[in-house]
């Protein structure tokens, strides 16, 4: 193809990749951690997952603020209706999860009676008060959006996949740097 590729902005690019690694790491740690027995290094563990899960919620909100300010590049014209509908879709329960997640896992914590403190350094209000049987609720909550994002994360490198591999064009390179691409 000759047509040059629309990419997403640098500011785009940056907050869809750094997002992108920290829920690489959150995920398999809030896994790995669950069934821990408790020590120090299982509650350790924890505030580094709330580390991350807090700057997931700082940049998604950041991500959200930005996609609302700055328009997308448009999809080629090639992409079947009901695929741009997915697209959209997919990438708005994205945003949602991104937002939510974040936000059950401290309303869990405060629930559960323990504070959140990003970084160790910045002590974030509790949301709630301590209520076990509500604690309980947020947990299976948090692990329900979890599983959800899992899976919209999977379609969406699915649907990355089938447009590099099968399709041939340049969606995926929208998202990447020059010189990244090919």
């Amino acid at each position: 193809m000759n047509t040059p590729i629309q990419r997403y902005n640098n500011t785009a690019m940056a907050l869809h990749w750094l997002v992108a690694l920290l829920v690489f790491a959150a995920f398999p740690l809030g896994v790995y951690m669950h069934d821990l027995p408790l020590s120090p290094t299982k509650l350790q563990y924890y505030s580094y997952h709330k580390w991350i899960g807090i700057t997931i919620l700082v940049l998604a909100v950041t991500r959200v603020v930005w996609r609302i300010t700055h328009t997308p590049p448009p999809l080629p014209e090639a992409i079947p209706r009901w695929e741009v509908v997915v697209s959209h879709i997919t990438h708005l329960a994205l945003y949602g999860l991104l937002l939510a997640i974040p936000l059950s896992g401290w309303l869990m914590s405060s629930a559960k009676g323990f504070q959140t403190v990003w970084f160790g350094l910045l002590p974030l209000p509790d949301l709630v008060g301590k209520d076990k049987a509500l604690g309980d609720l947020l947990t299976t909550v948090h692990q329900g959006l979890n599983l959800m994002l899992f899976l919209l994360v999977g379609m969406h490198i699915a649907a990355v996949i089938k447009h590099k591999l099968i399709d041939r064009d340049q969606i995926l390179e929208r998202m990447l740097p020059k010189g990244m691409s090919k």
